[in-house]
């Protein structure tokens, strides 16, 4: 009996009946709805549930008790692969592409920089500091494994507040400084030059005149973006891609060589 009167009690799961029983005893709308609420069960309610509860006595209050208990219970499905942009999909970044039964979305993981190097010495000092010698920020492997077509594909970018009750769980951008990253405007599309088994990007230049950090204008490539949803963005290229590998590069701190070592970037091929 100690024992018992120690350990405390399992939460009750209530039935559709036991919620008529719980009405009809006359004990108040309020008890009962409290009860419903800390009970935590979801009742998924069709239309000739809700009128036979109300011919049992069940009130319009309680019955919307219950079913608010199943929405607020209920996790958001998600996709990874789905064309549609207002359902639910962890953050990260999509390209939408094509395929024989349809379209679907392929997740574009991030490809962290393992490798930071220099180029242009030679002619850096035979000019002494005249002619720039750049900073490249280089990931493993030729060819990127997430293929699009060429042209003007189409990605999806889904930040943590397209999916609020989940993002600590699904988020793609947990890490470097821009953890907080919330708009496609905070990345760069760049095109990778592929060298020994490796892909490079130009991150950063310095010449006798000064130093520059982070993409090279002439390396850059325009996109558009527009809200699909909060959260969610289509972004487009605004020129069309020919073969070769690209990237939406981003998380790139100032430093030189140790700037590029930072960087993030979702790589993809046409």
């Amino acid at each position: 009996m100690a024992l018992a009167i120690a350990s405390p009690a399992f939460a009750e799961t209530l039935s559709v009946d036991s919620v008529i029983t719980l009405s009809q005893a006359g004990i108040g709308d309020e008890a009962v709805i409290a009860k419903i609420k800390t009970s935590g069960t979801k009742f998924d309610l069709t239309t000739d549930e809700m009128l036979m509860l109300k011919s049992k006595g069940v009130s319009g209050p309680v019955i919307a008790a219950m079913l608010n208990n199943s929405a607020t219970t209920a996790a958001p499905t998600m996709s990874m692969d789905s064309s549609d942009p207002l359902v639910p999909h962890p953050s990260g970044v999509y390209l939408l592409s094509s395929t024989g039964a349809g379209r679907k979305m392929q997740r574009i993981d991030p490809t962290i920089t393992n490798q930071a190097k220099t180029g242009g010495i030679i002619g850096y000092a035979f000019t002494g500091g005249i002619a720039s010698m750049s900073i490249k920020a280089a990931i493993q492997n030729e060819a990127a494994r997430v293929r699009a077509q060429p042209g003007r594909p189409s990605f999806y970018f889904f930040f943590d507040e397209s999916n609020p009750d989940t993002a600590r769980a699904n988020t793609a951008w947990a890490a470097g400084t821009a953890a907080t990253v919330s708009s496609p405007a905070e990345f760069t599309l760049i095109k990778l030059m592929k060298k020994d088994g490796r892909r490079e990007a130009r991150v950063g230049s310095a010449n006798i005149g000064g130093a520059k950090t982070g993409v090279m204008d002439k390396d850059r490539l325009p996109f558009d973006y527009e809200m699909v949803r909060p959260g969610v963005f289509r972004v487009t290229p605004t020129q069309e891609l020919e073969a070769g590998e690209y990237g939406f590069i981003y998380a790139l701190t100032p430093g030189g060589s140790s700037g590029a070592m930072t960087a993030r970037i979702f790589d993809f091929g046409i």
